[in-house]
């Protein structure tokens, strides 16, 4: 969900993640999964059509009319900057622009003052909404949990660097996945590509004694959810603190607990169910260790990770996501690197943030997973986020004619 590929799988601890994602931080994320919405609202139907351009573009509310306030657009304006190089050279999938679109406003933006950055968007861009531009947005964050470099008492719950032997198959050993890649496992001792192990055989030691370990966690639940948020922090009890980040991910199938649970009838709004949020799901898995357990297995996905220097969870763009700017979107609906305008029930939610990452969960029109940092306040705001309202793009201006010459 950072991505975190990712967003950098799927991130989320929103219960739509939990119900569907596959975060952080792409998936090829650039790194992917960071992953995650909330499980408390289900996600609203994914829609058939493919990408902005099949479902259609269309002029949105003037950018005066959105009302930018001067610190929500200078952050955005910011981060903006920082995707410049990446939109400026790569392939947008959703269709809307092209590399060369980006290169007038962010040349514009290298100089352009903090302090008048709403004048920016305005000048340099222009509102589009896709389909009928009703939002749906969770949230994610990056998660800090116990955890050390090196093995001691306490903290036995291995952190798992990627694997050697997880390969995607050769050509003529297995066909190609519906996104017409070689779909990922391994080859076992007769020579024969068969899946990786999974979440269940990984728990019972399959990868343990292979020097795989890069550090260890004391608690595995709070390890289960990192693996969902696709990044986060090990903090050790003398303070020092490892940022580990996606690296890659087993290629099973992702199943959401919140959605099993939900069917279970176990979380929801009713006497005797344990609420439908991710602090809900944690209580109910903490206080039946053996169900609890049984349930985060029926996820097959098991994420690696990697020890992350320098700034930041890296989003799929591969620059930093930051809190309350970052936000992870469909790349075949939304431009990676475009400001996008939430106006959502939520009012914490609603403002200006920068298509910055992707998440296995968050697919679709108009559906957005918003980045919220660290620390117990962001894991609060993230794990119970979910907001519906609409969503304007801020896209080069001439976007929307171009288009409808074609």
């Amino acid at each position: 969900m950072l991505r975190l590929p990712f967003r950098r799988l799927a991130a989320l601890f929103l219960i739509a993640l939990l119900a569907a994602c596959g975060r952080i931080i792409p998936q090829t994320r650039t790194p992917p999964p960071p992953v995650r919405p909330p499980l408390a609202v289900p996600a609203p139907p994914a829609t058939t059509l493919s990408s902005a351009l099949l479902l259609g573009a269309m002029a949105g509310p003037s950018i005066a009319s959105l009302g930018l306030a001067g610190d929500d657009a200078a952050s955005a304006l910011a981060s903006f900057r920082e995707s410049c190089p990446r939109v400026t050279t790569r392939t947008d999938l959703s269709g809307l622009t092209r590399p060369e679109d980006w290169k007038a406003a962010c040349s514009a933006a290298t100089n352009w003052p903090l302090g008048n950055a709403a004048a920016f968007f305005s000048t340099w861009l222009e509102p589009v909404r896709i389909g009928d531009g009703k939002a749906y947005a969770t949230g994610y964050y990056e998660p800090e949990i116990a955890g050390v470099r090196i093995r001691q008492p306490g903290f036995d719950v291995p952190v798992y660097r990627m694997p050697p032997d997880l390969v995607r198959a050769r050509a003529e050993d297995a066909p190609p996945t519906e996104k017409g890649n070689q779909p990922l496992g391994r080859y076992d001792e007769a020579g024969q590509f068969v899946p990786y192990y999974d979440r269940a055989q990984i728990d019972a030691g399959a990868l343990a004694g292979k020097g795989l370990e890069i550090g260890w966690a004391a608690d595995p639940v709070e390890l289960f959810f990192l693996q969902v948020q696709g990044s986060g922090r090990l903090r050790a009890p003398d303070g020092t603190v490892m940022r580990i980040g996606y690296a890659g991910q087993n290629g099973l199938s992702y199943t959401g607990i919140g959605g099993v649970m939900r069917a279970q009838g176990l979380i929801g709004d009713q006497p005797g169910q344990y609420p439908g949020s991710m602090q809900g799901i944690m209580q109910y898995i903490r206080e039946h260790p053996v169900e609890g357990r049984a349930l985060m297995e029926q996820n097959q996905s098991w994420v690696f990770f990697k020890e992350l220097n320098g700034e930041g969870p890296l989003g799929a763009l591969g620059v930093p996501v930051r809190a309350k700017s970052s936000v992870a979107t469909d790349p075949a609906y939304v431009p990676l690197g475009a400001p996008v305008w939430l106006s959502l029930d939520r009012s914490e939610a609603s403002g200006l943030w920068i298509a910055q990452d992707t998440g296995g969960a968050i697919k679709g029109a108009n559906r957005f997973d918003t980045f919220w940092g660290a620390g117990s306040a962001a894991r609060s705001t993230a794990g119970g986020m979910s907001g519906r309202g609409q969503a304007v793009l801020l896209l080069p201006k001439g976007t929307l004619a171009r288009l409808n010459k074609k």
